[in-house]
């Protein structure tokens, strides 16, 4: 890494000899990626103008280009990491038996210790498990209260004529806020909420990490209070647990209280405080597919399956093949490795500290998985309705190739920000990735003044991000 970078680290780890996690010390102000390189792949580099076709031929929607057009894609961190050496070992024994597979044993022994759960079900990806669990807990005119629901998760409950609430703490919606635990539930709220809504209440969810309000951590204190709400309510407590090992890490080393644990425990002890969950395995299973449905209610876990069995397959494969199961296997494990998380919050931090020092204004503190850019604030004269995030999303691309995603008004018609997400895919890019992206953010900072906003022309009844088309105005 760069002096500039190994400055930056020392800053943020004031006490890198003192690390608990691991019996190695970490001594040095440099962080290192804890992997060397074992295989390459071309990415493509397009000129301006290319781009900018290819931006018209997409409708201006980022998520209509194809690869083949994008130089650096933090479009998403879901499934676009590469797997270990250890991951692609294990594919090459899956076991491809439609019921009963050794690959699903494999996966059952590894859930089994890291979540603990007593009934699992594995699904082809996270929302999927969403799917599932609206279509079996949800009826019209039921409540669920979440500290921000994402866009998926939003899109199930709502289908299945519920409300879908969202509770986060004010400091969220404060971007330059530093506050340690920005994800976390609005407890008031949640009080307020249960006794407004009573019986119409059919679960509480939290999201791990917070991803619409800025990728940001939930601490552990706020999921025992929610758990122990929702158990004196008996309301059903279940979490979004898709990056449940970055939570975890920055509860162990931002929450006083569990600076002495392992992060493998600060996970089981917030899985122990829910009673099920839904996880994308592309997030913290490392994975390129999969995902998990779980519960410790034996009558819910029949109603899951009964529902499975319908859209995903046999219980024991969920719609994946045998290679992918042992590929989350191995994932779920590698991503509670102390060295990885402390590798992955580095690279966030640096990204996040090198565009502040541009003049790009971002969500603070950096989260685990991907900045966010306050778009609302480099572009004031662009109103909301107009979707300055999606006017500053576009102008990364066709500057340098850049590709990230609209976190405001265009996903969220009630967005209260206006933001840019840049999501780092696991163990893929380099530190002069991360630089080029830097130097692209402050030659489109320097001329933020001159974009211009967009109209929707054509969009869909949900989820109208993934595929709606745009026009710019003037």
């Amino acid at each position: 890494m760069s002096a500039r970078c190994a400055s930056l680290a020392a800053a943020s780890d004031p006490r890198p000899e003192e690390s608990p996690v691991s019996d190695k010390g970490w001594n040095y102000r440099t962080v290192i990626e804890p992997f060397r390189i074992k295989m390459v792949e071309a990415i493509p580099i397009l000129s301006a103008s290319e781009r900018r076709a290819a931006l018209d031929r997409a409708g201006h929607n980022l998520f209509r280009l194809d690869a083949r057009e994008v130089t650096i894609d933090l479009l998403t961190d879901s499934g676009t990491g590469a797997l270990s050496a250890e991951q692609w070992a294990a594919m090459m024994v899956g076991d491809e038996t439609y019921a009963g597979s050794r690959s699903f044993h494999r996966l059952e022994a590894v859930v089994r210790r890291v979540i603990g759960h007593p009934h699992f079900f594995p699904v082809h990806q996270g929302r999927a498990a969403e799917r599932i669990l609206a279509r079996t807990m949800l009826s019209p005119g039921q409540v669920v209260l979440n500290n921000t629901h994402f866009d998926t998760t939003r899109a199930n409950v709502e289908q299945a004529g519920a409300l879908a609430e969202d509770l986060p703490v004010a400091a969220a919606a404060v971007p330059e806020d530093e506050s340690a635990f920005k994800g976390d539930m609005d407890l008031a709220a949640l009080d307020e909420a249960l006794a407004r809504h009573g019986e119409r209440v059919a679960l509480v969810m939290l999201t791990l990490t917070n991803n619409a309000a800025g990728g940001q951590p939930v601490s552990m204190a706020n999921v025992e209070a929610v758990s122990a709400r929702c158990r004196a309510a008996g309301v059903p407590f279940f979490l979004d647990a898709a990056r449940f090992a970055e939570n975890a890490w920055f509860i162990h080393t931002r929450e006083p209280a569990y600076a002495s644990w392992s992060v493998a425990d600060i996970a089981r002890r917030l899985f122990d405080l829910a009673d099920g969950c839904t996880l994308s395995a592309k997030k913290d299973g490392i994975s390129h597919i999969g995902g998990l449905l779980t519960t410790r209610d034996p009558a819910l876990a029949e109603r899951f399956r009964n529902e499975l069995i319908l859209g995903e397959g046999f219980p024991t494969y969920g719609g994946l093949a045998g290679r992918d199961l042992e590929a989350v296997a191995v994932g779920l494990e590698e991503a509670l490795d102390p060295d990885y998380l402390r590798y992955r919050a580095r690279t966030v931090a640096y990204l996040a500290e090198g565009l502040l020092a541009v003049g790009v204004p971002v969500v603070r503190p950096p989260g685990g998985h991907a900045v966010y850019l306050d778009a609302g604030r480099l572009l004031p004269h662009i109103p909301k309705d107009a979707f300055p995030g999606q006017a500053l999303a576009t102008a990364l691309y066709v500057e340098g190739g850049v590709r990230g995603v609209e976190v405001g008004s265009f996903m969220f018609p009630a967005a209260r920000l206006q933001l840019v997400r840049l999501a780092l895919p696991r163990r893929s890019y380099t530190q002069a990735h991360v630089d080029y992206v830097i130097e692209v953010a402050a030659r489109v900072q320097a001329r933020a003044g001159d974009l211009r906003g967009y109209r929707i022309t054509e969009e869909p009844p949900f989820l109208r991000h993934f595929s709606a088309s745009l026009a710019p105005l003037g």
